[in-house]
């Protein structure tokens, strides 16, 4: 018998291509399953235009069995068959593909639907196989023949028996290595498991003798067990489905069967795209945050499916990271079966659904914001930090696509509201959008800083979590609108008497202003009369890029370089405590530096910052009680 050799191909080849593109050994089942199906497809295509082939799709099926005792696994179809030709062409050259080929010949449109575009998916058999044996009758012949194969050595094509027209693959499987067990592809149970998760949207039937257990009719508490042919996919997809059959019932099911969450859907996208690329998609926004969802074991992603046969389980370059927050799945006829996850990343095809996708979700959330407000801030509660993080990253790149989903608690309406609605409600003579930053809606609300702002009658947008004035910053301004924090250096409110009479409050106090600021030199970059307080006698303020809140959330992080904004202690000189500390300026210096150092401490407390001395703090504490 003539051992032929693979015609370009050696072993490293071979090695080297199942290495690379199948990372799991289970996948052989998912491709020799579509290469069945596509085998099905060619007959139905050839029913098409020819009037003597009847195509019955009740005849058309996939079976798989198993021979545990030869350790043998067979993959089985009702399919159109190779000659012994077809045999040589398609399995004697590996990436040769007699689905391309057929996909170019034929001149119908429905040819797209076949899967198996590059035909090396054959060969992952060999990965769970130490034989290969391929038995086939082509339509139209009375005559069966049989390719068999070690691996890359070389293969053998003899006449064989073979009763109807089809082809079979009999594997015979690996033995178990310390590393590696093989007997699990000899197990009902996990080729089942491997079916529904890979090939369960196959549009022909798969079946498989299954054993199972039932109790004995006439002996109460015995059970025996039996073996029925099952089949095992379901066959028809939802994303393929009309979006009118469907309920929202359907659409909650589908994301619990595939365990997307567990936790109900606020809302689900289905995407039906034939433009310049063709796919489907069923998409959902989550109803309650991923436990893991802000940890390192969180994985972003869609399901990627080439024709209803799933290829990745996880794509994370089908999302943006600011909207990783995103389940479902992503079916595509443009995408190869046998694509790698190195070959997705340069896809072109997967660029254009990745683009798509992300438009519809931002239109989605837009919707939702416009339209249904309630189940917007539900999650918004749950994704809005993500938005903001989406906003800050990539040194503002996406702050033109996100800021308008951006929600922040209103000082004026006592929720959140968008940054539209902000400006929207902004007086005329209004210059800026201004914002307050603090652990809580209650904290910020009674910071002294706030106090000029609101007796304006303006609106503050309360900032509460690390990440907001990051996003603030980024963002820089909205709809020509620059964003101002209350204690920031400059206002930019107008007040031509005050301002006359804080200049003149600075120059008759100028050296008690300078004193304190010697007191306070490393801790402060200067003293100086408050424009914003009215009731406080004291607050800090920050001059430059980084504010007193930006300097807390940077100290917390773990290569904490001690960034440290430049703080202004503003004094309030129509506050009955200036005037204690003037009296004391001119007639106790010891006194005065204990007024200073409380002050400023008093206004560490205020912004939630540390005391540099906790002991030294009390004890004057207890000074000034005692007088």
């Amino acid at each position: 018998m003539e051992v032929k050799q693979f015609q370009a191909e050696s072993k490293r080849l071979l090695e080297m291509m199942i290495n690379s593109i199948y990372t799991q050994r289970e996948i052989f089942l998912r491709e020799l399953i579509s290469n069945a199906s596509d085998a099905i497809d060619k007959i139905y295509y050839k029913a098409l235009t020819d009037d003597n082939l009847v195509f019955d799709k009740d005849n058309y099926f996939v079976k798989i069995s198993v021979d545990k005792d030869n350790r043998t696994l067979i993959v089985s179809d009702t399919g159109i068959g190779m000659t012994p030709e077809e045999l040589e062409a398609n399995l004697g050259v590996i990436a040769k593909s007699g689905s391309l080929a057929f996909k170019k010949e034929t001149e119908l449109k429905d040819g797209h639907d076949i899967i198996g575009q590059f035909g090396v998916g054959f060969y992952s058999a060999f990965m769970v196989a130490d034989t290969v044996k391929v038995i086939s009758r082509a339509l139209g012949s009375d005559k069966a023949y049989a390719w068999e194969s070690q691996g890359a050595d070389g293969y053998t094509i003899t006449e064989a028996t073979k009763d109807s027209v089809g082809t079979d693959i009999y594997m015979k499987i690996k033995e178990n290595t310390e590393d590696d067990n093989y007997d699990e592809f000899l197990e009902q149970y996990r080729l089942r498991a491997i079916i529904k998760k890979y090939s369960d949207f196959i549009k022909y039937p798969i079946k498989m003798e299954m054993t199972s257990s039932r109790p004995k009719e006439d002996a109460e508490g015995e059970f025996e067990e039996y073996t029925e042919e099952q089949t095992l996919n379901s066959m028809v997809p939802i994303w393929r489905r009309n979006r009118n059959e469907l309920t929202d019932q359907d659409y909650t099911n589908f994301y619990n069967e595939k365990r997307y969450g567990f936790d109900q859907p606020l809302k689900h996208i289905h995407i039906s795209a034939d433009g310049a690329v063709v796919y489907r998609s069923i998409l959902y926004i989550p109803g309650s945050i991923p436990f893991d969802f802000y940890s390192k074991e969180y994985e972003k992603g869609l399901e990627l499916y080439s024709n209803g046969v799933l290829i990745m389980e996880k794509s994370s370059d089908l999302l943006p990271d600011y909207f990783s927050f995103v389940k479902g799945m992503v079916d595509s006829e443009d995408l190869s079966l046998n694509i790698s996850r190195e070959m997705l990343q340069h896809d072109r095809q997967l660029k254009l659904i990745a683009k798509n996708i992300k438009n519809r979700i931002k239109s989605t959330l837009q919707t939702m914001l416009k339209d249904e407000r309630d189940n917007y801030l539900k999650f918004y509660e749950s994704f809005g930090r993500q938005l903001k993080f989406g906003v800050y990253n990539d040194y503002g790149a996406n702050k033109e696509e996100l800021q308008d989903l951006l929600m922040f608690y209103s000082s004026k309406e006592e929720k959140l509201v968008t940054l539209a609605e902000y400006v929207e409600r902004m007086p005329e003579e209004q210059k800026y959008i201004y914002y307050a930053t603090g652990p809580s809606i209650e904290r910020i609300a009674r910071l002294p800083q706030t106090e000029l702002v609101a007796d304006k009658g303006y609106e503050i947008l309360y900032l509460t979590e690390d990440i907001d004035e990051f996003a603030i910053k980024i963002i820089a301004a909205y709809k020509e609108k620059e964003f101002r924090s209350v204690s920031g250096g400059d206002l930019g409110i107008e007040q031509e008497t005050q301002d006359e009479a804080t200049e003149q409050a600075n120059e008759e106090n100028k050296e008690l202003f300078e004193q304190m600021s010697s007191l306070l030199a490393n801790k402060v970059k200067s003293v100086r009369v408050s424009k914003r307080l009215r009731s406080h006698p004291v607050c800090l303020t920050a001059e430059g890029e980084v504010t007193i809140e930006m300097e807390k959330v940077l100290s917390q992080m773990p290569d904490n370089q001690n960034v440290q904004a430049e703080k202004v202690l503003e004094v309030n000189v129509n506050h009955s405590i200036f005037q204690a500390l003037k009296k004391v300026h001119t007639e106790d210096q010891e006194k005065f530096e204990l007024y200073t150092n409380l002050l400023y401490n008093q206004a560490l407390l205020i912004e939630g910052l540390p005391i540099e001395d906790p002991v030294q703090f009390t004890n004057d504490m207890c000074k000034v009680m005692a007088e």
